[in-house]
């Protein structure tokens, strides 16, 4: 039996690419996704047409209940060796206009579902002495884009669990690192003004979501078996 990938917010951008990423790289996955059926039908049949399988879990990594549902019968007989944090979304207003649920709702969906998915699978990597867990935060969370005040608190949020729960684990042989993504070329980048931003990037380009899966891939792999507790900026160069 090969080894498991759970990665979350994987129905499309970024998490369906990590998905499909490790799946190349010879992982089993487990799909998770919220709402967007068609979608991960797709990744699916894409990872199924790799030579791999791929199990979708449905459920709002927000919702400690639904997590344990889901994941629990699953953990009875399976640990995932990769855990990728993916899951999130904007929300994006200015903080004098924004009201308490959207706030709640980016901080619920990146931190609260960090914090579900880890500690629900974390025993089971301790027991087993092995394990990855790869956190995608947000370039928001080194530097100031107005109306993101939810979104920065929540990735700031999570480079901060990332350290502390490196350092807690690393002697069991469980890694914990993080990536925060620039600007990269998907749904994410809606109602941002591109052309000022793409002007700030050294690069020249926004950023592609095999960029980000290619980085999760090593991280994944042994070759990165003395790394925990970072966190690698994939921006193009941006100073941060």
């Amino acid at each position: 039996m090969g080894k498991i990938a759970l990665v979350t917010g994987a129905s499309k951008g970024i998490g369906a690419q990590i998905a499909r990423t490790l799946a190349r790289d010879g992982f089993d996955i487990w799909l998770n996704y919220c709402s967007s059926d068609t979608e991960a039908q797709i990744v699916k049949k894409e990872i199924e047409a790799a030579g791999k399988s791929c199990v979708l879990l449905k459920f709002d990594v927000a919702s400690a209940l639904e997590v344990g549902k889901v994941l629990m019968p699953l953990l009875d007989n399976q640990i995932p060796f990769v855990v990728v944090n993916n899951a999130g979304f904007r929300k994006d207003t200015l903080l004098v206009w924004m009201k308490e649920k959207e706030w709640q709702d980016v901080i619920n969906v990146t931190l609260n579902g960090f914090f579900n998915i880890s500690k629900s699978i974390l025993p089971f990597m301790l027991k087993k002495r092995e394990g990855r867990i790869i956190n995608i935060a947000s370039a928001s969370a080194h530097f100031a884009i107005p109306g993101q005040s939810n979104y920065s608190a929540a990735k700031a949020g999570l480079l901060g669990a990332t350290r502390s729960l490196a350092i807690e684990i690393a002697k069991k042989n469980v890694l914990v690192n993080a990536i925060s993504p620039g600007f990269i070329d998907t749904g994410m980048l809606e109602g941002l003004p591109k052309e000022q931003i793409l002007a700030t990037i050294p690069l020249g380009r926004f950023g592609k979501p095999e960029d980000v899966a290619e980085l999760v891939s090593f991280l994944a792999s042994e070759k990165s078996g003395y790394i925990t507790g970072q966190v690698f900026q994939v921006n193009g160069g941006i100073c941060t």
